[in-house]
């Protein structure tokens, strides 16, 4: 991934462009003198819940005390 590293103030004039960089998948870092301030970064596609019902299950007991042996360390 290629970075590019810009002052805050030169962001400002070159919003569109940073922004079409972003999403053309190059990390910009925004930076105040020598600092590094904010990363941009694409805002990331919303989750959407039951796409894939059923490929993760869960044990009934997943939720039950865990044995004495294993906060003990015992074999």
């Amino acid at each position: 991934m290629h970075t590019e590293t810009v002052d805050i103030q030169e962001a400002q004039t070159r919003l569109p462009e940073l922004v079409s960089l972003v999403l053309a998948g190059t990390e910009v870092i925004l930076t105040e003198g020598a600092t590094p301030r904010v990363r941009l970064v694409p805002v990331a596609k919303p989750r959407i819940a039951g796409l894939h019902n059923g490929a993760i299950t869960t044990s009934d007991d997943f939720d039950a005390p865990l044995p004495d042996d294993f906060w003990l360390g015992a074999p």
